[in-house]
């Protein structure tokens, strides 16, 4: 008995992380439309305010569904680092209002660095609200999708980027990643796994 439970205790975690894989892989591929109370778009690395490739296919996709219509409100998000002049959500921003998203419809979460701390930051912004889009690239969908109901958004959906420059076996080293991120942030918390906790 005790050896079928030693050997039932690496099947159960393989079977846990092998679910966590697919739901990453399937939220990843999401791509929820308007309308929407809010569509929040998450940071990524900006060089002296100038988006970068990552984030401008982040926001290129935003501007997609705001041109779509229905949407609320647009949430940009992320702080800036050590140096910087300029925060990913100030970057963001500034692209949004380049390419037709009017400054009044954009709110901006600029003290972020993690995504549990961006998304406590939006939570703090817009408050409670039905319906939320979250928009990032594939690998990270799933564990911002769980974060933004973590802060007690309903009806959060997922529209993940189609022209992201994350692929090949960057793309598949980043599911791993983020799959391993998801299943321990669903026991510990993901509060605590961003070492906020």
């Amino acid at each position: 008995m005790r050896r079928l439970m030693l050997l039932a205790v690496p099947v159960l975690i393989a079977g846990y992380l092998a679910v966590t894989v697919a739901q990453v892989v399937l939220t990843g591929r999401s791509r929820a439309l308007p309308p929407v109370d809010a569509v929040v778009v998450m940071g990524a690395a900006q060089y002296d305010g100038r988006p970068s490739a990552q984030l401008a296919a982040r926001l290129d996709h935003v501007v997609t569904l705001w041109e779509t219509g229905g949407v609320g409100r647009v949430v940009v998000t992320g702080g800036s680092r050590p140096g910087d002049r300029f925060s990913e959500a100030a970057a963001s921003e500034e692209y949004l209002v380049e390419r037709g998203v009017p400054r009044s419809s954009i709110l901006s979460e600029d003290q972020g660095t993690t995504t549990w701390e961006s998304m406590r930051g939006v939570a703090d912004l817009v408050g409670v609200v039905d319906s939320v889009i979250v928009v990032t690239d594939a690998h990270h969908g799933l564990r911002s999708r769980l974060i933004a109901e973590e802060f007690g958004f309903r009806g959060v959906e997922v529209s993940t980027t189609p022209t992201s420059v994350v692929t090949g076996w960057t793309s598949v080293r980043r599911h791993l990643v983020e799959s391993a991120g998801v299943a321990l942030g669903r026991l510990i918390g993901f509060e605590r796994l961003s070492g906020r906790g």
